[in-house]
């Protein structure tokens, strides 16, 4: 390997710090002849890097594995976990590796090589998920939802083999921190208390600070921590469901301790509206359909619960603690379902009777059934009834949206309920709201798939058009309409699993 590659970045490696308990040290596999695939000057500017670095070929090494960044510590670190509702032992880093923190944000190589966590795998990613992991995590994060961002992808034409045989890729992630349930169910599970408790100092001290000063829940402040855990965990799930989003797999192991959406893998937004959709070829038992999403989250909340037991010790606190998702969720929901409705703001604090008053659950359960029983577009519908409004109830704006109906009548009944409650707001206010709200675009399967398929071919424009297009998704973008249609026939037929 040559020599490491100084850009004058401050290196904070505070996870290093935990000790060797926490990782094993190691350097990344060199990734033959990288290229670049995508980058992101919006998470260079968000990160603190200057935008130059993304042209530097030797940054280009260096985020291949090929050469190291001075003042890095490159890791790997363990953890355990639920998979697929199973314990599944000891898991870890088994394809990423940590490089360290600058301006407070963990950088990551996503896919540079084996660890010793990689469990007979080959510790690489393909260009494939990598590319899909790029675009979402900058998706989901102009919509608003907390996530990990991705800076930049690099290929190779270094062959890998998963379901069929394909090039390697490494993704480059940042995250204020890749702390997983999983890293708490890990020292809990292998009795090793102080382990457990340093994590949870380390999460508070440099992420919950708060909860050392909460005065709630007998002044624990490991209590505190895992309410707040599960405060973020509520609202990030019900930005999920308003915005049709699947995870695919929420195994304890892909669960933020920051509430953030990690780990991009069988993801989709859905098409057609169906809440018992299974976006994940591999999960043959429906676990994570759409619809049990919040459910599992829920659960899977009550697994770190357990893990923190052994600092926390009153068991009646912790459930007390897991209990406010049962509050927090349907209220999250309700508001990001009000704001889609243009009758609140998403960032509105009032009491949950309130948008119950501005956003009756009959009016969204409604529009919600109508939804599922028509297999309607979710995004499309959601934009179109923006424009509705927009246009000041225009009879052709109307008869856009009911078109995507079956039931026309079943949707006549729920637009004059929709519009007595429009009736107390200025039109103009809940439109602007809506357009706000409501995206025009998303990362839809096929869309995803003909980047994947241009970028094997070495041609790496529409990765590029599609992270602008991304990076904007309530703009109009008239250059990119098509991306705004109705999915081909065919995307119903692309199966995602989990190497996906």
């Amino acid at each position: 390997m040559q020599g490491a590659v100084d850009l004058q970045l401050p290196w904070n490696n505070r996870f290093a710090s935990l000790g060797e308990a926490f990782f094993a040290p190691l350097q990344p596999t060199p990734l033959p002849a990288p290229y670049w695939v995508g980058t992101s000057a919006a998470v260079a500017r968000w990160a603190g890097w200057e935008g130059a670095h993304l042209q530097n070929p030797d940054l280009l090494q260096a985020l291949s594995g090929n050469r190291p960044l001075a003042g890095s510590e490159p890791l790997a670190s363990v953890y355990s976990g639920h998979q697929f509702g199973q314990w599944a032992g000891q898991l870890g880093d088994g394809r990423a590796i940590l490089l360290g923190e600058v301006n407070g944000l963990e950088v990551q190589l996503k896919g540079a090589g084996r660890t010793p966590f990689s469990r007979m795998g080959d510790g690489r990613a393909v260009l494939r998920s990598s590319i899909r992991e790029f675009l979402a995590s900058e998706a989901t994060h102009s919509l608003g939802i907390p996530t990990t961002r991705a800076l930049c992808v690099t290929g190779s034409d270094a062959p890998v083999r998963r379901e069929t045989l394909e090039t390697a890729a490494v993704v480059t992630r940042l995250a204020p921190s890749f702390i997983r349930f999983g890293h708490f169910e890990h020292f809990c599970h292998h009795g090793m208390p102080d382990e457990l408790k340093a994590l949870a100092d380390f999460v508070i001290d440099h992420h919950y600070p708060d909860c050392r000063r909460d005065p709630r829940w007998g002044g624990n402040p490991y209590v505190a921590l895992l309410a707040a855990v599960t405060a973020r965990t509520a609202d990030m799930v019900a930005h999920w469901q308003s915005v049709g989003f699947c995870h695919g797999v929420m195994n304890t192991d892909n669960m933020s301790i920051l509430g953030l959406t990690i780990d991009y893998g069988p993801f989709q937004f859905m098409d057609a509206y169906d809440p018992a959709h299974i976006c994940n070829h591999s999960d043959n038992t429906g676990r994570y359909a759409f619809y049990k999403q919040p459910n599992v989250a829920y659960w899977n909340l009550f697994c770190l619960g357990q893990a923190m037991m052994p600092l926390i010790d009153e068991q009646d606190q912790a459930i007390a603690a897991l209990e406010t998702f049962k509050d927090l969720y349907p209220r999250a929901l309700a508001r990001r379902m009000a704001a889609k409705l243009g009758l609140a703001h998403p960032q509105d604090t009032r009491p949950q009777n309130d948008y119950e008053m501005a956003a009756p659950a009959p009016v969204i359960e409604g529009v919600l059934t109508l939804l599922a029983a028509g297999k309607v577009d979710f995004t499309i519908f959601w934009r179109q009834l923006s424009h509705w409004v927009r246009d000041g109830g225009d009879a052709g704006s109307r008869d856009a949206v009911r078109d995507l109906f079956l039931d026309r009548g079943g949707f006549d009944a729920w637009l004059l309920s929709y519009s007595e409650l429009l009736a107390h707001i200025p039109r103009a206010q809940a439109a602007d709201l809506m357009l706000k709200t409501n995206p025009k675009f998303v990362l839809r399967n096929h869309l995803g798939e003909q980047a994947i398929e241009a970028a094997r071919q070495k041609d790496f424009r529409m990765v590029a058009d599609l992270l602008r297009v991304l990076e904007a998704p309530f703009d109009e973008h008239p250059d990119c309409e098509s991306w705004a249609g109705f999915a081909p026939d065919w995307a119903a037929q692309i199966s995602i699993s989990c190497s996906s």
